[in-house]
């Protein structure tokens, strides 16, 4: 059986990868990969794959036969012709023929700019391209060179964004020059402001900001927090990202906190241990007693797993956590959009049996299966796979948004009113709607600078991460290790 090391990825929607299997044109048969690897290891390597999907994978009873398959194809090619119901189902796996650089960016490490944002359209003909910034990762290129949420990127190198340019000026280029854009009267125009960044590699802190809101003439203070994924820490301290979500929450604890506001739309997932840590210092009433969630794997993980560790082998609860502000909390408002996805979605819904979970934003993403990186034991190449091996459930048995509608919003507001104001701002539109259904008013001022609603080009967040999009990732504790 495999060698599960629980590094379960809950992630969502790994969509060019995921789609594509990394590859985007066909390899020169006379060419070798990355790994050294050409296509006389292909049957080896495809023999490989095949054998680990047909042990590990949620839907190994749906693969082709072996004997059916060409072993000489280019693995990508293979692998895809394993997935289950790609458009569907199965949207997330994926093969790679890097797995370190896989890794490094599932563990949040990359070469990046270090910016997310969303795209939509600046013209009526919608073929020109804005990139609106939702945060700058923190010690990325992008934050040195100053830019900030809000900001507008229109040209890349003196190039305008288009629906047909931007993939590839976004991404390819090592070092760029950008462009920034305005408003003007009821148009978004390029300005004479221009940054040059080079990426670098940068372990992206995923608490990103936090706040707490004091409103004393309503008997309310709100804590925020936007939480960009679900890491607990470096190569240097593995518990450092997780730590400081515990001071949060002591700092919220210690100011009375009543009203929470997880702000989640720009986050895709990761390590399921992070989850457990965040709705471990939420939810209302938890305690390493109470289920946070359960997991369904293939029937012969599901019966090892159960002959190892007994009926209950697949409930895993919450953590006891000092700075738990549950008690007092009777709701928690989470922000969400469609790249909420993944770890972000386990939290949501390990919740809802605990306390009411009010959801305000776009659709998530819709991703309750979670996955394992997997390379070669033997080390004969750095090929490697994202597979699905599993589902998740909440302690009522609940785990219905894996399609691609993912959970819908109880109230659905779409964040289109640029340029986006800073993170706390009362006026900003989906921490305002929170505040609105807590009955707090706005305050006076709304809004002085010019303003103009876009159009998305896709629905969709984006960010120079690449693959950190939809993940859900189990690391630590190892239960067993089937052999």
């Amino acid at each position: 059986m495999l060698n599960i090391k629980r590094l379960h990825l809950l992630y969502v929607l790994i969509f060019a990868l995921a789609v594509v299997g990394c590859k985007d044109k066909d390899v020169d048969p006379a060419v070798a990969t990355i790994d050294s690897t050409t296509t006389a290891d292909y049957p080896d390597i495809n023999s490989w794959i095949y054998d680990v999907m047909d042990d590990a994978y949620f839907w190994y009873k749906n693969l082709p036969a072996k004997s059916s398959l060409d072993a000489t194809i280019d693995p990508h090619d293979y692998f895809e012709k394993l997935v289950y119901q790609r458009t569907t189902v199965d949207r997330f796996s994926m093969v790679t023929e890097d797995f370190d650089a896989l890794q490094n960016e599932f563990n949040g490490i990359s070469k990046i700019f270090g910016i997310s944002y969303s795209l939509s359209y600046i013209d009526n003909g919608k073929s020109n391209l804005a990139a609106f910034l939702n945060y700058v990762v923190k010690g990325s290129p992008a934050e040195t060179a100053g830019l900030k949420r809000g900001d507008i990127l229109m040209k890349v190198n003196g190039t305008q964004l288009t629906s047909s340019n931007y993939t590839s000026l976004l991404s390819a280029n090592e070092t760029a020059t950008f462009t920034l854009g305005e408003i003007s009267g009821s148009a978004i125009v390029a300005s004479s402001k221009t940054v040059t960044m080079t990426k670098a590699q940068v372990s992206e802190d995923p608490v990103l900001f936090s706040t707490m809101i004091s409103k004393p003439e309503y008997n309310k203070t709100i804590g925020y927090l936007v939480y960009t994924q679900f890491v607990p820490g470096t190569d240097t301290d593995d518990s450092k990202y997780d730590n400081e979500l515990r001071q949060v929450f002591a700092d919220f604890k210690s100011k009375g906190v009543n009203e929470l506001v997880l702000d989640l739309r720009f986050n895709p997932g990761g390590y399921i241990s992070s989850a457990e840590t965040l709705a471990s210092l939420i939810g209302t009433g938890v305690s390493s007693s109470k289920i946070f969630y359960k997991e369904q794997w293939n029937n012969k993980y599901t019966a090892y797993w159960q002959k190892m560790k007994g009926p209950d082998a697949l409930n895993y609860p919450f953590q006891n956590e000092a700075n738990n502000i549950g008690s007092a909390l009777s709701r928690v408002f989470v922000l969400t959009s469609n790249g909420t996805a993944s770890a972000s979605e386990l939290v949501i819904n390990g919740l809802k049996p605990y306390m009411s979970v009010i959801k305000i934003g776009e659709h998530t993403a819709g991703k309750n299966l979670f996955g394992q990186l997997v390379d070669d034991d033997r080390g004969r190449w750095k090929w490697g796979m994202y597979i699905m091996l599993g589902q998740t459930a909440n302690a009522n048995g609940e785990s219905d948004y894996g399609t691609i509608d993912g959970m819908t919003p109880d109230y659905e507001v779409e964040d289109s009113t640029v340029p986006y104001l800073p993170f706390g701002d009362e006026n900003e539109t989906l921490l305002r709607k929170a505040l609105d259904i807590m009955g707090i008013p706005a305050p006076d001022g709304q809004r002085l600078a010019a303003t103009r609603s876009v159009d998305s080009f896709r629905k969709m967040l984006h960010d120079d991460l690449q693959t950190k999009e939809n993940r859900m990732i189990r690391r630590g504790n190892i239960r067993a290790i089937p052999q």
